[in-house]
């Protein structure tokens, strides 16, 4: 076993939002902790009103203590008023990713036995209304369903907050150690992890680095990250309650904006995927902005180039850019390389592991030597609480506590890890987790496949995309358009769609007749490899 390499100094405790939220509010009223892109502000005092009468309006419905609500939001501020109203009242909160339609949707909906969900009316050209009423049938336990910003639904947020405006109800005492979230992962199983933390949990990571990050009370992070990830929430709409910071909310990506965005504001600190960063600089290259604010850009979610990271710390006047990793279940497991020596780690490596403790182990599950490759098991103070399927739980996570990251790593002489392959079958899209399965199994009902294997190819901007491996049907040749249509009739999210298929006779096997997935991505990328060397080669 190798311990954790920064232990944190002494032991903390996390306090329910709600009295954080509280704290705040009487202390600094005036405050804004939030910015939206227009430039909206959502002060301490603000929000607490608002959140206070939403909670208000939630506990008319008839939520009480322990019940599941939903939300399916871009980074709006109402997200933050949704999750103030639920720590307020002791409810869990269950986000769901906005790019999410009826097959997830339903599913996870279903799952977590959500009494309600917030919703967009329609948002960039999705209809989420008529998803939810087509939803509703199969789901006994969804009773409302909350627009926002749409003033001619029944029930909307605004609505409720008006009618709980002014009012007062006796509010429940929440115990730090309450279930706080529950949040969905995709698995390889083909059926989502519903993923539990606690109050404690989902606040401690964020303390931790705000020592490690040298970041300080006041400083503002813009946000991209949907915050119905973990980066988002935990780090979006809970660090200005947790430590003092403020968040400007991101609601669609645009790298010459984010630019602008960093400059006008004094951005000190942002974390997002790997397309984030790669545009971020190309933006900032092209607006000839050093981006003198930005203190810390920490990447992870997608594989990380080596280079970028170097070009970026060649580019920030004075931010250091570094590889983080981590997962939902277990955030920030590292949070990169801060040593002024250390800068060719932070690109070479997936950084240094702080306040968690690590095991590296192979496939009998005997711990290995440093520089040599096993599977990470982690445990800490910040790990999840375990799956809401305990037995879920019981494979993932062994009988000392350690849980079973699926990821393929070693540990350098340093004391960083490097993350070398991974052991789940998962595509990331652009930060984004994708199952493989839940691609396979809508594509086993193509009436042209025969059998087929997801895998990630890689891609120059997100990292990983889609590629299909079909063994059609006799005398059938299904190609991209068929797929891709077969996959969007069956109600997957796009980013599921495949982007190239490769028609093959057969798919490469273990002796136990498995399918080999890690040749079948070798064999995409030196051929995506090739096709671009060709390219090059004809310029």
């Amino acid at each position: 076993m190798v311990t954790a390499l920064d232990p944190a100094p002494t032991l903390w405790t996390a306090q329910p939002l709600a009295v954080l939220a509280r704290h705040h509010a009487e202390r600094a009223p005036d405050t804004v902790a939030f910015l939206n892109q227009d430039q909206h502000p959502g002060t301490y005092a603000s929000l607490l009103t608002d959140a206070e009468a939403l909670a208000v309006g939630l506990w008319d419905l008839g939520l009480r203590p322990g019940d599941v609500i939903s939300f399916q939001l871009p980074n709006w501020m109402e997200a933050v008023l949704v999750d103030m109203a639920a720590g307020l009242l002791g409810l869990v909160c269950n986000p769901i990713v906005p790019i999410y339609r009826g097959a997830e949707v339903g599913l996870i909906l279903a799952d977590c036995k959500s009494r309600l969900i917030f919703i967009p009316d329609s948002y960039r050209g999705f209809d989420y209304t008529a998803m939810l009423a087509a939803l509703r049938p199969a789901l006994p336990d969804l009773r409302h369903v909350v627009q926002v910003r749409a003033g001619t639904a029944a029930l909307t947020l605004e609505g409720l907050i008006e009618a709980g405006r002014g009012r007062r109800i006796d509010w429940p005492t929440v115990a730090p150690d309450a279930l706080k979230l529950v949040m969905y992962t995709s698995g390889t199983t083909g059926r989502p992890k519903a993923v539990m933390h606690d109050h404690r949990s989902i606040a401690r990571v964020s303390h931790i680095f705000m020592g490690y990050w040298r970041l300080e009370p006041g400083d503002l992070m813009l946000m991209p990250s949907p915050v119905t990830h973990i980066t988002g929430y935990s780090n979006g709409i809970e660090l200005p309650f947790t430590d003092g910071t403020r968040t400007l909310f991101m609601e669609r990506w645009n790298a010459d904006e984010a630019v602008a965005l960093i400059d006008r504001h004094g951005v000190n600190i942002t974390i997002g995927a790997t397309p984030f960063l790669q545009e971020l600089l190309e933006a900032a290259e092209r607006a000839g902005s050093r981006l003198p604010s930005l203190k810390i850009f920490a990447c992870g979610g997608a594989a990380v180039p080596p280079d970028l990271i170097r070009r970026a710390n060649a580019l920030f006047e004075r931010g250091r850019a570094f590889r983080v990793y981590g997962s939902t279940e277990a955030p920030l497991i590292t949070q990169g390389c801060m040593g002024a020596d250390e800068r060719e780690m932070a690109a070479t490596t997936d950084g240094k592991v702080i306040d968690y403790d690590i095991r590296i182990v192979d496939e009998a599950g005997r711990a290995l030597d440093r520089g040599r490759d096993g599977e990470i098991l982690v445990r800490g103070p910040s790990l999840f609480r375990g799956y809401a399927d305990e037995g879920q739980t019981r494979e993932a996570v062994d009988a000392d506590g350690y849980f079973r990251t699926g990821d393929i790593g070693h540990l350098t002489p340093a004391g960083a890890i490097v993350i070398t392959g991974r052991k789940k079958d998962l595509i990331i899209r652009g930060g984004e987790n994708l199952s493989a399965k839940d691609i396979e199994d809508v594509l086993h009902r193509h009436p042209a496949v025969q059998e087929v294997a997801a895998v990630s190819m890689p891609h120059a901007r997100l990292g990983e995309t889609v590629c299909v491996y079909v063994v059609p049907q006799p005398g059938e040749r299904p190609d991209l358009a068929s797929i891709t249509h077969h996959v969007a009739a069956a109600g997957l999210a796009r980013q599921k769609f495949p982007e190239r298929v490769e028609l093959v006779t057969d798919l490469p096997r273990t002796a136990s007749g498995k399918v080999r997935k890690d040749l079948l991505r070798q064999r995409v990328a030196a051929q995506i490899a090739a096709e671009q060397g060709g390219e090059s080669g004809k310029a």
